[in-house]
């Protein structure tokens, strides 16, 4: 089983924040991450994976429009991804800069996508998503990671 983790990245933050949940979804026996940016990502991952994890800096309070075309493009495919898990995360460059409506911008995709929402846990911060200011540290890479996990673990749940 796979999980896909999609995201754009313009100065590299996002991509580092990206790894980290991958080394998570690695950590659940029987589970691989896709690790694919905006440009190399193709509907064939989307179809494979059992759940997707799109990520985004903050672009004026919402996705990048890279992130956003990727699902504008794949709108035809939609309705089979109904049922798989979907997460978010996100980067920004000041600590009141839009984290959470980025956030929310990519989780109506996925709502529209038919996707079943996951936010990070509990033992992370409980909220939408992992999100950090600029490049993630080690505390945000752990929430990350357990992102990844949290995903991983719904999925295989889900697919039983």
């Amino acid at each position: 089983m796979q999980i896909l983790i999609l995201y754009f990245s313009k100065g590299g933050n996002t991509r580092k924040l990206a790894e980290a949940i991958a080394k998570g979804v690695d950590g659940v026996d029987g589970v691989d991450a896709v690790l694919k940016n905006t440009e190399e990502v193709t509907k064939d991952d989307f179809l494979s994976s059992e759940g997707v994890i799109a990520g985004s800096p903050v672009y004026f309070g919402v996705m990048a429009a890279e992130l956003k075309k990727i699902f504008d493009d794949f709108v035809g495919i939609r309705k089979k991804m109904e049922g798989k898990i979907g997460a978010t995360f996100t980067t920004s460059g000041d600590p009141t800069g839009g984290k959470e409506t980025t956030m929310m911008s990519i989780i109506q995709c996925l709502l529209i996508y038919g996707m079943v929402i996951s936010g990070d846990p509990m033992s992370a911060t409980g909220h939408y998503g992992t999100a950090c200011v600029g490049a993630p540290d080690s505390k945000t890479e752990e929430n990350g990671m357990k992102l990844g996990q949290r995903v991983a673990e719904l999925a295989k749940r889900l697919r039983g």
